[in-house]
Formats: C-alpha cells, sequence, structure tokens
C-alpha cells in the first residue's frame, strides 16, 4: 500500500472529498482483512509517530500504538503535562522539532476554544502529516470508524435514518466534537440523521447549515429536534451520546441545573422499541452505564459497540498508511 495522500494532514473530515474518505474506508477493510487473515503489514516499517495527549484516551491511543507496530512503526506517546508544553512551548516550535524526528504528528487537545487552534497551528509549521486524535471540534478518527461500522452492518446508506441523540451522564464534561463530526460526515453518504437534544446543548449554527449543505448536495437530510422520542422512532441507527453544553456555557462544571433537569435522557428499552426491529446501537464509549444507558441495551443484541470499538483499529492504520511515508 502507498501512501496515496502523503503528508496531507488529518484534521477534519471536512478537509476530505468523499471520494479520498472512501480511499481511507476501502485501506481500512483491507487492513481488517489482513488483521484477521495474521497477514504481515509492514507498510511503515521503521517509521515513528508522535502522539500527543493533553487528556486521558484508552481506544484512540491503544489504536494507535498497537496499529503502528502492526504496520512495522514505532508510536511514541506523549503525555503533554511531560512536556514542555506545559511549561509554555509554542505549537509552532513542537510541530518543528517533532517533524524532524520521524514521520506523523497526532494530537488529542479538546480544550474548548484551543484544542482545533492548537492543531491547526501545528499543522502550519509540521513537515509531516498532522493527525487529529481529538479536538474541541472535531474527532475524525472516530467519525471514520463509525461510518466504517454502519457501511458493514447496513446494506445501503442511502435514506438509512440514524439519529444523533444528547443522553444524560455524570463523568465529566465532554467535548461537542463526535456529535459535531457525526451531524456534518452521515449527511454526505445519503444519510437522513435527526440531532435531538434539550434545549442548552445545541451545536454550533455553522455546523447545522453545514450539515443541512452537506445533505443538500448529497441526497440526505438533516432535522434538529428536542423530542427525544421523536428520534428514536422508526430509526434505523441510534447514536445516544452525552456532550457538554459548551456552546452556550463554557464553564467546565459537570453538573449543573440544565444537566440535572435532564435525567431522562436516557436510551432504554422501552425507547429502543420505537425503533425499526433491526436498529443497531452505537457509541463511541466509554459510556457512562445507567446514566447515558441502560446495560439492557449497552449488552443487548442492537448493540453494536465493540464492533465499532475494533475499527478504530483499523481506520487509524488506513490514515497512517495513506498520509505517513518516506520523507
Amino acid at each position: 500500500m502507498k501512501p496515496k495522500y502523503k503528508g496531507k494532514h488529518f484534521i477534519t473530515l471536512e478537509d476530505w472529498t468523499n471520494e479520498e474518505i472512501n480511499d481511507l474506508l476501502e485501506t481500512s477493510r483491507e487492513l481488517k482483512r489482513q488483521f484477521y487473515a495474521n497477514e504481515p503489514t509492514e507498510y511503515l516499517k521503521n517509521k515513528t509517530a508522535f502522539l500527543m495527549f493533553f487528556e486521558q484516551s484508552t481506544r484512540t491511543r491503544n489504536s494507535m500504538e498497537a496499529g503502528l507496530a502492526q504496520l512495522g512503526g514505532h508510536g511514541t506517546f506523549l503525555d503533554t503535562s511531560t512536556m514542555q508544553i506545559s511549561h509554555g512551548e509554542s505549537a509552532k516550535d513542537t510541530a518543528v522539532i517533532l517533524s524532524s524526528y520521524g514521520h506523523g504528528i497526532a494530537a488529542r487537545n479538546c480544550f474548548w476554544g484551543i484544542g482545533n487552534r492548537f492543531l491547526r497551528e501545528m499543522a502550519n509549521h509540521a513537515s509531516v502529516p498532522v493527525m487529529n486524535l481529538q479536538c474541541d471540534l472535531y474527532h475524525p478518527m472516530q467519525g471514520l470508524a463509525d461510518l466504517m461500522t454502519i457501511q458493514e452492518v447496513k446494506t445501503t446508506t442511502k435514506n438509512l435514518k440514524v439519529s444523533i441523540i444528547w443522553a444524560y451522564a455524570e463523568s465529566h464534561k465532554k467535548p461537542i466534537s463526535v456529535p459535531l463530526t457525526q451531524a456534518l460526515l452521515f449527511p454526505r453518504y445519503g444519510m437522513d440523521v435527526t440531532l435531538a437534544y434539550p434545549e442548552g446543548y445545541e451545536l454550533p449554527e455553522w455546523v447545522i447549515e453545514k450539515a443541512k449543505k452537506n445533505a443538500e448536495a448529497n441526497g440526505g437530510s438533516l432535522r434538529v429536534t428536542n423530542d427525544q422520542e421523536a428520534a428514536y422512532k422508526d430509526a434505523d441507527v441510534v447514536i445516544p451520546k452525552n456532550w457538554g453544553s459548551w456552546v452556550s456555557n463554557q464553564s467546565s462544571d459537570v453538573i449543573d441545573d440544565i444537566l440535572s433537569a435532564n435525567r431522562h435522557w436516557k436510551c432504554t428499552g422501552d425507547r429502543m422499541a420505537l425503533a425499526k426491529p433491526e436498529v443497531s446501537y452505537m457509541h463511541a464509549l466509554p459510556a457512562d452505564r445507567e446514566n447515558e444507558v441502560e446495560n439492557a441495551v449497552i449488552d443487548g443484541p442492537a448493540s453494536i459497540v465493540y464492533q465499532e470499538a475494533e475499527n478504530r483499529l483499523h481506520t487509524a492504520k488506513a490514515v497512517m498508511v495513506m498520509t505517513m511515508g518516506d520523507k
């Protein structure tokens, strides 16, 4: 496999055409086949990527580290609290130096109003591809894996009814990057997307406008509602997940009056019964069990969360294979 998009940054899927995303998905499927066949895949032999994390991670860190090892390369995990970034070193200086040491830079920075700007600043000065492992606005690695999973379990994405639904959680004030990415991406594949949330958890208006344009250009649709039951009704795929009220409230407090008033926004068996019989339940994980979702749902036959999580490995490898290569 050749790095077809050698040097191309992976900050948001909005920077990638459908044709380019399809190439990534085709590569993901082939890498998954080779993984199960135990075939060698040293397409990035002796290549190094630096994995910078400003916060905790399970799937993202391990899919990148394991993926690089399976591709014959090496991933260097960087806890940014131990880097000179914590003393104020600039994104520019970090990007220039790390570029000279290896073949790719990946970073997770979800600080509101900071994360995406930080990644783009690195990309402006890096001589190797910069990959977004989640920021305050986008999570393209997750979006790609979600799309791959939907394509695996459904016969077509055309007019597939997919509902992105806010759900109650107490673990931490989560970024908006997962639902934002899904709302922009899914309409590009002809899906009929419903975005449901209680008042106070709106996504930026520019996201809604862009998602509607993406839908119009690709035969999909987007509707926004504050009625969670309406979002479940006749859905083919439901994605109930918490996100924070960052657009209207930049406080980092986890629990406030708005959150407490919406405990009833929860994925339950009764609400799943409103969807189509063959409905699939998805979640980027980690799920706040018994707050966001009942155990009977996430552990039930409709759940495809582990398939979704596994695909994080194969899609991450595809992004690295297609963007990293000989310097």
